[in-house]
């Protein structure tokens, strides 16, 4: 494989990686609380700053510093995702129930801390594998730390791109009457849960003897 092609590899999967189920659950549901293409797009950028902060961090000790990742690791990372899947679910759900039209409009300090930190926990889960099949494959360290940066950067434009495509039709049926508002929300909120839980079964249930 060239040097060439691995780069491109690794914007591919990166681009594909933003597809990844709970990461739209949870970007969808952040922008029902700010639709618009700009702020979709303002949205998905702080969550890919995130997520490729850890997964840079992360992959950089195990690419160059053969950190050796236990496999508890992995496991917490995940239950950690599949934990705030879940909670995100039911805070999304009660924050937009509790709402009110004169209710005042999130902080920006908040309102961009939570995409970041979502962003966080997902680049823990799954990055040490990703690492290590870098490390493996290709044989310098230049060109896996390389193909670690462009992983990241294509899994930040594909989520750029998705959230702004989705955010046309979340944009209409938040602007539509109360029951599609309710419905949008709760539909959101109630595949966030759903991930989680599955998530969390799927872990517990592999981690039994």
């Amino acid at each position: 494989m060239t040097g060439l092609s691995v780069l491109l590899l690794g914007v591919g999967l990166g681009l594909r990686h933003a597809t990844d189920a709970d990461h739209v659950v949870v970007v969808t549901a952040l922008v029902q609380r700010e639709p618009g293409a700009w702020r979709a797009a303002r949205i998905a950028a702080l969550w890919g700053l995130g997520h490729s902060a850890a997964f840079l961090g992360l992959g950089l000790l195990i690419v160059m510093a053969g950190l050796r990742v236990p496999p508890a690791f992995e496991r917490l990372a995940e239950l950690l995702v599949a934990a705030m899947l879940i909670g995100f679910g039911a805070w999304h759900l009660a924050r937009s129930r509790a709402a009110t039209a004169h209710e005042p409009a999130p902080s920006t300090a908040g309102a961009a801390a939570r995409p970041v930190i979502i962003g966080l926990v997902h680049g823990l889960a799954g990055s040490a594998g990703i690492a290590l099949l870098a490390t493996a494959t290709i044989p310098s360290r230049a060109l896996a730390v390389a193909y670690l940066a462009l992983f990241g950067l294509g899994t930040v434009l594909g989520m750029v791109a998705l959230t702004v495509t989705l955010s046309r039709p979340i944009g209409w049926a938040m602007q539509r009457d109360d029951r599609w508002r309710q419905g949008a929300t709760a539909a959101a909120a109630a595949l966030s849960v759903a991930l989680g839980v599955s998530v969390l079964a799927r872990d517990l249930l592999g981690a039994a003897p």
